[in-house]
């Protein structure tokens, strides 16, 4: 491996725009970069564009017929198709949508072929991990799913086993489905249940099929999960797994809607604890990787002054060996921005003041208990098709 962490970026990202009254707002994209140049990252990484996702590469996950329904909203929002999931309430359409979600996917293509070819170790895409697209059609704020796409274009290179770990607090349904019949590709996610959460999917018993039955595994957490049981269940599960599976690549999605203030979901997780499984991905990939190959991309997060920026630094800096102090005061010119750019006052430090812990899994667990019963329902489901014990 040679070169520094690749960071990318484009500016043109923030024309992932649904407009006003959507909770994905771009300016998330913004402050978050504005918050990696106010702490110094962007010298710590090499910064990094990349071509838009072409139709072949495209077509790598999603059908043609429905990029080319894309196109036709992006030209004209009118003329957009809702049997293809666009023009509707989670994905209205909007002038030049083709164009910002393929830079959005060609950036996480971009990211995973660096890492494949040995330009850099780590590759982050906090503007990517848009899991929830189909094959056929948009969902849940995502027009094409990138994260399926980088892992194709690995597949494409020649990588035969990737890992993809999801801990946004909605299931990573695109792209469990886009591989469901896969064996190079083991997917975990963790997420809130689906009995209370879109999109309703990422129950313990999607394991896979076919040759690729045992390689889809899902974890569902309990409402109200916070700190110590959304550890406890990462650590419970992801670290055996990739030990069984020996990825050659790590892709991982880090949707900050996990945290309490999300006004989409209903865990309360904090930064701290996000900051810590960020950390647990980073050396995950150095011990069981080739080359600790590491793509890290964004995902959801819709409390977009107090948590996104924050949690994706983070992200940044863990990445480019350059980790961000907690207890680090956010610096005033950023403050300034977050001000200027939505009269919100930003948050003051890199930290919710939470000291994260867990109780291992190798310690027993409590039948009684809602989370272990989450836990051991996955163990159960999964982990004997992988010749492993619950």
């Amino acid at each position: 491996m040679s070169g520094r962490t690749q960071l990318m970026w484009d500016d043109a990202v923030t024309g992932y725009d649904f407009g006003d009254t959507h909770p994905m707002d771009p300016v998330r994209l913004a402050l978050t970069m504005g918050l990696v140049r106010a702490f110094g990252l962007d010298g710590a990484v090499d910064l990094r564009s990349a071509k838009s996702a072409g139709d072949s590469t495209l077509r790598l996950v999603h059908r043609e017929d429905y990029v080319a329904a894309v196109r036709a909203a992006s030209a004209d929002p009118r003329a957009a198709d809702q049997d293809y999931g666009l023009g509707t309430v989670d994905d209205p359409a909007f002038a030049g949508m083709h164009e910002a979600s393929a830079l959005i996917a060609g950036l996480s293509v971009g990211a995973a072929e660096a890492v494949w070819r040995g330009a850099c170790e780590h590759a982050v895409n906090f503007t990517g991990g848009l899991h929830h697209a189909m094959p056929g059609s948009a969902a849940g704020f995502c027009v094409y799913n990138d994260p399926a796409l980088a892992i194709a274009r690995l597949l494409e290179l020649g990588a035969e086993r990737v890992a993809y770990v999801d801990v946004d607090v909605h299931h990573g349904d695109g792209v469990q489905a886009a591989f469901w019949e896969d064996p190079r590709v083991l997917t975990i996610s963790l997420h809130e249940h689906p009995r209370t959460l879109f999109p309703q999917t990422g129950w313990p018993e999607e394991t896979g099929s076919g040759a690729g039955e045992g390689c889809a595994v899902n974890v569902a957490l309990p409402a109200g999960t916070g700190d110590a049981g959304w550890l406890r269940a990462f650590h419970a599960v992801v670290p055996e797994l990739l030990a069984d599976f020996r990825p050659q690549v790590l892709v991982t999605q880090h949707g900050a809607d996990t945290h309490f203030e999300d006004p989409l979901a209903h865990l309360a997780v904090s930064l701290d604890a996000q900051r810590s499984v960020m950390e647990s991905c980073h050396e995950l990939a150095h011990r069981y990787t080739d080359g600790g190959r590491w793509v890290a991309l964004g995902g959801g997060g819709y409390a977009v002054v107090d948590v996104v920026p924050r949690s994706w630094t983070h992200l940044v800096g863990i990445a480019a060996h350059a980790p961000v102090d907690p207890e680090s005061v956010v610096p005033s010119s950023w403050r300034d921005l977050v001000y200027a750019r939505t009269r919100q006052l930003g948050p003051g430090r890199m930290t919710d003041g939470r000291t994260p812990s867990w109780k291992g899994w190798e310690d027993g667990y409590d039948p009684a208990d809602r989370l272990d019963q989450a836990v051991l329902a996955s163990r159960k489901a999964a982990f004997p098709l992988r010749g492993l014990l619950t």
